[in-house]
């Protein structure tokens, strides 16, 4: 494996795409020291975990001592925030280092979050506080071994300074992670508003050789990227996940999850449940996920048309005509995730099951987590598990006779149904006592549990349990 000072970096991005980014440099990082690495993501990078925890490696993790065949870059991109749009929003605390060609061929980028103000701070200071970004390395792991696509996380190094928020003084880091890009739809906006369609069509090229190779069109881009999102949101209901910040500029072309802000998963399953501090109106709500993906994939469609066609209606029909098949591709995905979830025998008409499990888990609010793994249970024979979730257990009985009554099988459920998610309580806990006391023991314990979900082990009982009744409601905040 290489050492941190011989890594051979390619530049793709920077070749390809000049006008979409900065060059720039990392802020310096006054002590850095190692926090948690990815000892396995590193041997699948091809780079030795020995040299990342030398002097040499420290300086790549925080960007300020990289080899010679990185370029270290700030991006451009625009976005819709909220629903407002920012034409200038970019890599305003990150740099992205260069690309990795692992030892099987893949393409990852790796990206530094946390390195210091760039051009694109818009008034931020361009640091990242500790406990933000261990939640990133938490909960991105968690969703790789879950097989949600996503990026994923190298390292966390502190920085040996400290950050200012809204709590008070909290210790800098900085995360290091890696993608298959971090091309977004945003990427696209910024491109399109700058009027100038050779740089769109550039990107457009540079998206489909590296993630859409088989696309032999912009108009079939569209669709491949509409497909990828529909498939993921569709994994990202499956297993409870609130994504939290659904800005355009949060939306990859890769059909990867990326920027793990105010994310939370659901404890009980309820569609309204936001957790986000700033997410006052619920715009990213659990339940409004599949919605705002087709609208943050109708603001790319905009985006391409001038690479659709030369005549602007005619691009408009091509485009939304792509962006139509959202509703279908999502609902197929979902459908058929949930047939696996529910251990459905092959052919069977699931429509009635699934409407009416959907009205019963929005009115009775179940645990979500636990509600799919127990059902296993019951089709064991045992339904006195999953009737616990109930304050009503009655209330569960009719939808249930119906369901056992397809004869379910309960070794597939214990196969994509998992035991272990980030209990939203726990992962708290862990930050609490990382950035508080130094005390790394609980992420660890996380770490391990949660790369293998689906392994019910003994002695790992209060990892998968909610919170109390009496514990205070959630809230997450997204470090800037």
């Amino acid at each position: 494996m290489t050492a941190a000072t011989e890594i051979a970096f390619e530049n793709t991005f920077v070749r390809d795409l000049d006008g979409l980014y900065l060059p720039w440099n990392a802020a310096p990082a006054p002590e850095p020291r190692l926090v948690l690495l990815n000892e396995a993501l590193a041997a699948e990078l091809g780079l030795d975990p020995a040299a990342l925890r030398g002097p040499a490696g420290l300086g790549l993790l925080t960007g300020t001592a990289v080899p010679e065949s990185a370029t270290t870059v700030a991006q451009a991109y625009a976005g819709h925030q909220f629903g407002n749009y920012s034409p200038r929003l970019g890599d305003g605390r990150a740099l992205l280092v260069g690309e990795l060609v692992t030892p099987s061929g893949e393409r990852r980028d790796l990206h530094l979050k946390g390195s210091g103000r760039t051009p694109f701070a818009r008034g931020g200071d361009g640091k990242a506080p500790l406990g933000p970004m261990l939640r990133e390395y938490l909960v991105s792991e968690a969703m790789h071994a879950l097989g949600v696509p996503s990026t994923r996380s190298l390292a966390v190094v502190a920085t040996g300074e400290h950050v200012m928020r809204e709590r008070g003084p909290e210790p800098g880091a900085v995360l290091a992670r890696t993608a298959s890009s971090h091309l977004r739809v945003g990427t696209f906006q910024f491109a399109a508003a700058t009027g100038e369609t050779e740089l769109l069509r550039r990107l457009a090229d540079h998206a489909i050789a590296r993630h859409h190779p088989g696309a032999g069109s912009y108009l079939e881009l569209f669709r491949r990227v509409v497909q990828a999102q529909a498939q993921l949101v569709a994994r990202w209901m499956q297993v409870g996940f609130v994504h939290g910040v659904m800005n355009t500029d949060n939306m990859t072309i890769s059909g990867e999850t990326i920027d793990y802000g105010p994310c939370a998963f659901l404890d009980a399953h309820d569609p309204a449940t936001v957790f986000s501090s700033i997410d006052h109106g619920g715009r990213y709500a659990y339940g409004n996920q599949p919605g705002i993906a087709q609208w943050n994939l109708a603001r790319f469609g905009e985006a391409l048309l001038p690479l659709l066609d030369d005549d602007p209606e005619e691009a408009i029909r091509l485009a939304t005509g792509v962006l139509q098949e959202f509703a279908d591709r999502y609902l197929a995905a979902r459908d058929d995730g949930y047939r696996h979830k529910l251990g459905l025998p092959d052919g069977l008409d699931a429509e009635p099951l699934l409407v009416d499990l959907a009205t019963l888990l929005a009115e009775r609010k179940p645990d979500h987590t636990l509600f799919f793994r127990r059902l296993a249970d019951a089709a064991r024979g045992d339904a006195g598990p999953v009737r616990d979730l109930f304050d009503d257990p009655a209330a569960v009985d009719g939808w249930l006779a119906s369901w056992l009554a397809t004869g379910p099988d309960p070794a597939a459920m214990d196969r994509v149904n998992p035991v272990y998610v980030p209990r939203n309580h726990l992962v708290e806990e862990a930050l609490g006592a990382a950035v508080a006391d130094g005390d790394l023991e609980p992420i660890q314990w996380m770490l391990q549990v949660l790369g293998h979900p689906y392994d019910e082990r003994e002695g790992y009982e209060r990892y998968a349990r909610p919170p109390g009744p009496d514990a205070p409601p959630f809230m997450t905040f997204c470090g800037t």
